[in-house]
């Protein structure tokens, strides 16, 4: 015999008294369904009766008494012996009934001593598992309670064997959902199909030591009256494995944003639900605007502002204060700690934590929300502290152990250098955009024949588009726009550049075209400086080009000539709702070497016409279905109002904004120039037309009670412009005089020769004209035409 200890002991009566472990592996019988049971039932009973010979012994070759006192003394038998599993199934298993001598009648069935026949391999199979195995083995029956487990089992489920066996296997592992435990291993039962790979939560033994994990597999036994299960615990497996995929998270998602704010939110999103149920990001106050974070430790006064926050559960969305709000944390607690000391924390959270009392409205955050747990990492970089990441999680057994501050320390390193690169730029972009609000004018001011309203929407990385809107002689209005490549301060100081270009060129009262042609070549000289940088300067790789439109409004012709150099044409609006865009031809970008020359296009402009000159950036084009409607043209079909109102009926149509580059809009509307303020006269070419000029110069500025002072100085600068013209131009010789913020007075010619200031010797007996109108007057120059020339002065007025 195989071992001391038999399958199962029979009495008198051929009832199973005693039920072994083997026995409940051999029939997959549970100790319920075999004691009190016939032991033929668990043979063939056709064979145990009829194979019995007439020497007392079945053709098998066991003893076969037909009661129990008559086979006493008889020698144990061995013999094949069939035998019926739970399902009726034959198993081949050869063993031996012997009598046994303990004070009643019975018999012990033994297994034979040369072991199982080749067909019940099956029960030599469960101990070399049972006993070499490193996984836990279970063997259950159809009602999914134990038969059989070994050393790996107990000690995974923390019970005795003895304890363990006959009972339900959900009672001996305590599975977290022991329903959908109990539905996997019926359904093994019930569709004969194999489980591996299933994940299943083991609760505690003691009910407060840290959760486990087990991965399962279950087999089916014949006819699926059985089940084997093997399970391997993960816990440590499935740790690593989070922390993996929260550093992997933050990695990939945080970073992608150069704002403060939306980098803190993108930490949260990384790690919950995953590594924490619920996140809070802290960060210094100063750092959302860019300024220099604060050394640790951190001050008790710094406030701090709640940037983000995610609870895990939307059900539990308590939290102590908003999003945006800003305080300073209170002391002692274990966040101003970690802003002391720059090491992360892990602190259990139960009623009667005693820094709590030290943030009401945080405590009742914290019980609302069921957190139990929580772990808090400084958001520092080189002892400086830019914020704080709070971590909490609900199940009280699913504690942070060392490996999770670790990993929080990591990842909140590679936030504070994402959060330091977005103040970085926070802090340059602040600077361009202060430099590009003073480079850029204030509201022009209007002035007789035109009025403004601009509009800018600053853009995240912008400041390089300006506009502009100046006066030029002859009331005359000079106007801008345009957008430098590039952001920054970068972008800022070289729009600060070309603006100031265009001043220094409107000064020689130059065509549209001619005036973006030197401004062409300005920026061709600036895109060589940038080229000639070090390598390692970022400038060096950045190209620059600019686009730009500039156009002259003339109030005394009506007209408006504009030129542009790679950027869109601006919209015109008529009164009576008449919206078009002119077709100016578009030059290349500032910064070309070569295109075609820049074109310019004169434009009529009516009393209360409105010119809209705007970056690309502006939104004036409808979706590809038409869905989405021109705020511009809408609003321009109604100028029956305040220009102002126009512009912010503009602003408050436009949707999408974003983008790399600020909008601008800069509308105009015209009017027209009193004619009793501009005066015309038409000189014959003779000796006394300067005397003719003073006489009509004095008459007209009496008229416009001119004080006598400027009437002198004027009557002076007629004399000696007028005498000009007819000793070096040609006839036609004209005079005029505009009177608006500015007297100006025009002495034109058709003459081509160009006059130059001298500063004539004390002998000298001519040469002093332009010298004398330059220092009685406080501006001057020359605009030549296709006409010819026009000398121009312009003198204030009190």
């Amino acid at each position: 015999m195989t071992g001391a200890t038999p399958l199962m002991v029979v009495d008198g009566a051929g009832v199973v008294v005693r039920w072994s472990r083997r026995a409940r592996e051999i029939w997959l019988r549970s100790d319920s369904e075999a004691v009190g049971r016939a032991a033929l039932t668990m043979v063939a009973p056709d064979t145990w009766a009829s194979g019995t010979s007439s020497s007392g012994t079945s053709s098998s070759g066991t003893s076969s008494s037909g009661s129990g006192d008559s086979g006493s003394g008889t020698e144990p038998g061995a013999g094949p012996l069939l035998i019926h599993d739970v399902g009726g199934n034959p198993v081949d298993l050869r063993v031996q009934v012997v009598p046994l001598s303990d004070g009643a009648v019975a018999w012990g069935v033994f297994e034979a001593d040369d072991g199982p026949a080749p067909d019940s391999t099956r029960t030599a199979v469960f101990d070399i598992l049972r006993a070499n195995t490193h996984e836990a083995f279970f063997v259950l029956d159809s009602e999914l309670r134990v038969l059989s487990v070994n050393e790996a089992a107990c000690a995974l489920c923390d019970i005795e064997a003895d304890k363990a066996l006959d009972r339900p296997v959900a009672d001996v592992c305590r599975p977290s959902r022991p329903q959908e435990f109990e539905d996997v291993l019926r359904g093994v039962l019930t569709d004969g199909t194999s489980v591996t790979g299933y994940v299943v939560r083991l609760g505690p033994p003691d009910g407060s030591s840290p959760e486990r994990f087990a991965k399962l597999s279950a087999f089916p036994l014949k006819n699926a009256r059985g089940v084997v299960v093997s399970m391997t615990e993960v816990t440590e497996t499935l740790r690593t494995k989070r922390r993996l995929e929260a550093l992997g998270s933050v990695r990939e998602r945080v970073g992608r944003s150069l704002d403060v704010v939306t980098t803190c939110q993108e930490l949260v999103d990384a790690l919950v639900p995953g590594f924490a149920d619920i996140a809070v990001v802290d960060v210094v106050d100063a750092v959302v605007r860019g300024e220099d974070p604060p050394l640790s430790p951190l001050g008790r006064d710094i406030p701090l502002r709640r940037a983000a926050f995610r609870n895990g559960k939307p059900s539990l969305m308590a939290q102590a204060y908003p999003v945006g709000d800003v305080r300073a944390l209170p002391t002692p607690t274990p966040y101003s700690q970690v802003l002391s000391d720059l090491k992360p924390r892990a602190v259990a959270l139960d009623s009667g934590t005693p820094w709590l009392d030290a943030d009401p409205e945080r405590a009742r955050a914290i019980r609302a929300s069921g957190a139990r747990l929580m772990l808090t990492a400084p958001l520092a970089l080189r002892g400086a502290v830019l914020g704080l990441l709070s971590l909490y999680r609900v199940q009280p057994n699913d504690a942070f152990d060392q490996n999770d501050l670790s990993v929080a320390h990591e990842l909140a390193t590679h936030t504070a250098l994402s959060l330091d690169n977005a103040r970085r730029y926070t802090h340059e972009h602040t600077i361009a955009a202060a430099l590009q609000r003073h480079l850029l004018p204030p509201e022009p001011p209007s002035q007789t024949a035109i009025e403004f309203a601009p509009l800018h929407v600053p853009a995240e990385a912008g400041a390089g588009s300006w506009y502009d809107a100046f006066g030029l002689p002859g009331a005359r209005t000079a106007l801008a726009i345009g957008e430098v490549s590039g952001s920054g301060i970068d972008a800022a100081t070289t729009m600060g550049q070309l603006r100031t270009v265009i001043h220094s060129l409107a000064a020689l009262d130059l065509e549209p075209d001619e005036l973006l042609a030197r401004l062409n070549d300005a920026v061709v000289r600036l895109a060589d400086e940038r080229a000639a940088l070090p390598p390692s300067d970022p400038l060096h790789q950045q190209p620059l080009s600019a686009g730009c439109v500039y156009a002259v409004h003339d109030p005394l012709h009506g007209v408006c000539v504009m030129a542009s150099a790679g950027h869109p044409g601006p919209v015109v609006a008529h009164p009576g709702g008449r919206v078009h865009v002119p077709e100016i031809p578009t030059g290349p970008l500032l910064g070309s070497r070569d295109g075609p020359p820049f074109a310019t296009v004169s434009v009529p402009m009516r009393d209360g016409s409105v010119l809209a000159l705007r970056t690309t950036s502006f939104p004036v084009s409808e979706g590809p279905d038409g869905d989405r409607p021109n705020p511009l043209g809408e609003a321009l079909t109604r100028l029956n109002r305040p220009l102002r109102d126009v512009r912010d009926d503009i602003l408050y149509r436009l949707r999408d904004t974003s983008g790399q580059h600020d909008v601008l809009l800069l509308l105009a509307r015209t009017r027209a120039f009193p004619p009793d303020q501009v005066a015309t006269w038409a000189l014959d070419s003779v000796p006394t037309a300067a005397a003719a000029a003073r006489h009509h110069a004095r008459e007209r500025l009496g008229m416009w009670r001119v004080s006598e002072e400027t009437s002198f100085a004027t009557e002076l600068i007629v004399s000696e412009l007028v005498t000009n013209a007819l000793r070096y131009g040609a006839p036609p010789i004209r005079l005029r005089l505009i009177k608006d913020s500015t007297l100006t007075c025009e002495v034109s010619d058709a003459g081509g020769a160009a006059p130059r200031l001298r500063h004539a010797r004390t002998v000298d007996e001519g040469g002093r004209g332009l010298f004398i109108c330059a220092q009685m007057s406080h501006n001057w120059g020359i605009r030549y035409s296709a006409q010819g020339k026009t000398i121009w002065t312009e003198q204030t007025l009190p």
